[in-house]
C-alpha cells in the first residue's frame, strides 16, 4: 500500500534558508509542499487555510515564538503535526516544543533524507528527534519526571537566544544577521546579559552558558 503524501507548510523567517528548504521538499515526489510562510501570524493564517499535515517550524520567528505558533496551530487542529527545524539544541527549547504540541525536533544542518524521513514520521502521527535532540530527551525521561526550568531565568527569551549564539562563538555581527536584529540592538543584548551574569566579558559569558548546557560544549 503505498503511504499518502503529507502536505507540508515550511515555516521560517530566513528567505534563504525558507528557499532552500521549500526547493528540497518541491522535488521530493513523497511529500506535497503546500505553503510557507516567514511570520508566527502567517504561519497560524496558513495553517487554517491550507490544513497541511505537517508544519516545518522554526523557533525563532520575528513576532512570536515558533512554539507559541505551533502551539497555536496544534490548539486549533489536532491532526496537524509540528516538526521543529532550528538551531537551538538546549532543553528549554527542546521540553517547551514538546510541551507545546510538537511531535518532532530536529537541527538545522540535518541531511535532506533525514528531513524528508521526519516529515513522513510525523505525518504518521509518530515522534521524532535528531541523534542529538533524543540524547536530551532520554537523558531527561532517565534523570527523572521533573521538567526542567528555563536556563538562565534572570534573561529574557531573547536574551537566551543570543546567549546561545554567543556560546556557539558566534560573532555579534553573526547574530545581527541570524537574529534579524540591528548591530546596537545585539549590542544592548550582550551588554544585558554580561549585566545579569555578572560576567566581564565574552569568554566569562561562553564559559558559564556552556556549563549550563549551551553551545558547542555540550
Amino acid at each position: 500500500m503505498t503511504e499518502a503524501r503529507p502536505r507540508v507548510l515550511v515555516v521560517d523567517d530566513h528567505p534563504l534558508f525558507r528557499f532552500g528548504l521549500c526547493t528540497v521538499l518541491a522535488a521530493e515526489p513523497s511529500v506535497d509542499l503546500v505553503g510557507e510562510a516567514a511570520t508566527g501570524a502567517e504561519a497560524i493564517a496558513a495553517a487554517r487555510e491550507l490544513a497541511p499535515d505537517v508544519v516545518v517550524m522554526d523557533v525563532h520567528l520575528p513576532d512570536m515564538t515558533g512554539i507559541d505558533a505551533a502551539r497555536a496551530i496544534v490548539g486549533e487542529r489536532l491532526g496537524t503535526g509540528v516538526l521543529v527545524l532550528t538551531m537551538f539544541n538546549d532543553s528549554e527549547s527542546v521540553f517547551a516544543a514538546m510541551r507545546a504540541g510538537a511531535r518532532g525536533y530536529l537541527l538545522k544542518g540535518s541531511g535532506q533524507d533525514e528531513i524528508v524521513r521526519a516529515v513522513h514520521a510525523v505525518g504518521r502521527g509518530e515522534a521524532i528527534f535528531g541523534p542529538d535532540i533524543a540524547t536530551r530527551v532520554l537523558g531527561f525521561f532517565n534523570a527523572g519526571p521533573e521538567v526542567p526550568g528555563p536556563v538562565f531565568p534572570e534573561l529574557t527569551v531573547r536574551e537566551r537566544e543570543v546567549l546561545a549564539l554567543i556560546a556557539d562563538g558566534v560573532s555579534n555581527s553573526g547574530i545581527a544577521t541570524r537574529l534579524s536584529l540591528s548591530p546596537k540592538t545585539v549590542r544592548n543584548h550582550v551588554s544585558s546579559i554580561f549585566t545579569k551574569l555578572h560576567v566581564a566579558d565574552r569568554a566569562q559569558a561562553i564559559v558559564r552558558a556552556r556549563k549550563a548546557g549551551l553551545g558547542d560544549g555540550h
